[in-house]
């Protein structure tokens, strides 16, 4: 397999049959609290290649679900099940991270054979020592515990890329680190967006999350990745009512509840439309809930009336971007797409993505779902697993798991 980097190693430097190989894994998942089921398996397919691969190993998994004080902050017992089902293996569960019942499980393995490990997160230094540097990292008791037991320490947990916690960073002078194949394609499919090769570049900055998408729009634009943003959802809400245009009042209530420091946000906004003039594009009308009515931007909203998607003049005004663009990244629908009534923004801007031929790369997990609810999952370049560390790498920030990696290609390679 082709990568997009060749500094660090890959599942293609090394043969692992028989070897004892530690994977690290992001199966962190949406649970139902009430019942604990997981609701969402699409990061569990994501790995299923790079499992296979190993299958003539000695596979240990470790991964994590949630933090401390969640409701979804639970043992890994289930997602070692639905991993077996999926990879049509037997994954026994260990309720420990590391310890006697752990180095006792491992030292037994034959090749073939899989464990998976307790959520790491469940252990305080995993938390605590988020971003420690690496001698402290050394000296705890994870990489102390699990090292010994190792011969290679795979790493495939492309959503937690940005995080520099020890079952991510903490192994890296210790034995080689590898690259799983969802990373290799994930930061293939990434630096084929980033290239300045690609052509013309617009990004889709859409749904609730206006915090993450407003700095994602500031980063974007000010290291030059793409060369419009198409802003809607709340997010479109936000730069609107930042430029003096009347949002109605439940949708500015909306924003207020939800984000703490908005008045910040909404400074930011402000300040980008400004200092970037013409490459925030944003909704000319939209669609009303309950009301259902159709309004120009800037004319009056009922107080009883929130906008509820964006409206068929910003369609085709969004849509002529999409037509000139050779690559777009989306991230978040336009309105509330899970009411066929106020879908069609969503449904309209996503279609034309899908069949514009250029390069396209989807994030987020309302953005995905929507793609799957349309159908046209098959026809986006690559539906990325990533969240924030999509947002994260695109926006040219600190990497410290690829830092990891390409610190131990350094110090292994050729040995």
């Amino acid at each position: 397999m082709e990568t997009a980097r060749k500094d660090f190693f890959t599942l293609d430097d090394f043969n692992f049959n028989g070897k004892t190989v530690f994977l690290r894994l992001d199966v962190n998942a949406p649970i139902e609290p009430s019942t604990g089921d997981i609701l969402d398996y699409s990061r569990f397919n994501a790995h299923v290649d790079t499992i296979n691969e190993l299958k003539g190993s000695k596979l240990v998994i470790i991964a994590h679900q949630s933090r401390p004080g969640k409701d979804d902050f639970v043992s890994l017992r289930a997602h070692a099940s639905h991993l077996g089902m999926l990879i049509k293996k037997e994954i026994r569960f260990i309720d420990q991270l590391f310890g006697s019942a752990v180095t006792t499980a491992v030292q037994k393995m034959k090749p073939g054979e899989i464990i998976m490990l307790e959520n790491s997160r469940f252990y305080s230094e995993e938390v605590s020592l988020d971003g420690a540097d690496l001698e402290t990292m050394v000296s705890s008791n994870i990489v102390r515990m699990l090292s010994p037991l190792m011969d290679y320490y795979v790493i495939d947990a492309f959503p937690a890329i940005h995080r520099p916690q020890i079952t991510l960073t903490g192994f890296r002078s210790l034995k080689p680190n590898v690259a799983g194949r969802l990373i290799e394609r994930e930061i293939s499919a990434l630096e084929k967006f980033r290239a300045p090769s690609t052509g013309k570049k617009v990004a889709i900055l859409a749904g609730a999350k206006i915090n993450e998408s407003i700095t994602v729009a500031g980063s974007f634009l000010e290291k030059g990745v793409v060369d419009h943003i198409l802003a809607g959802g709340v997010v479109g809400n936000a730069f609107l009512y930042a430029i003096g245009k009347n949002i109605g009042e439940r949708s500015l209530a909306f924003i207020k509840k939800n984000n703490k420091n908005y008045a910040e946000l909404i400074k930011k906004c402000s300040d980008l439309y400004s200092k970037y003039p013409g490459r925030i594009i944003l909704p000319d009308d939209a669609v009303l809930n309950p009301s259902g009515r159709r309004v120009e931007i800037g004319s009056k909203i009922q107080d009883s009336d929130l906008i509820a998607d964006i409206g068929v003049d910003t369609i085709v005004k969004f849509s002529g971007y999409i037509k000139k663009a050779d690559a777009i990244f989306m991230n978040g629908p336009m309105g509330m797409y899970e009411i066929d009534q106020y879908s069609v923004g969503t449904r309209e801007v996503f279609s034309e993505v899908a069949e514009s031929g250029a390069l396209t790369i989807a994030g987020g997990g309302h953005t995905l779902s929507a793609l799957e609810r349309m159908g046209l999952m098959r026809k986006i370049t690559h539906a990325s697993t990533g969240g924030g560390a999509l947002i994260s790498y695109l926006s040219g920030e600190h990497m410290p798991v690829l830092d990891a990696l390409r610190e131990s290609l350094k110090i292994f390679a050729g040995k």
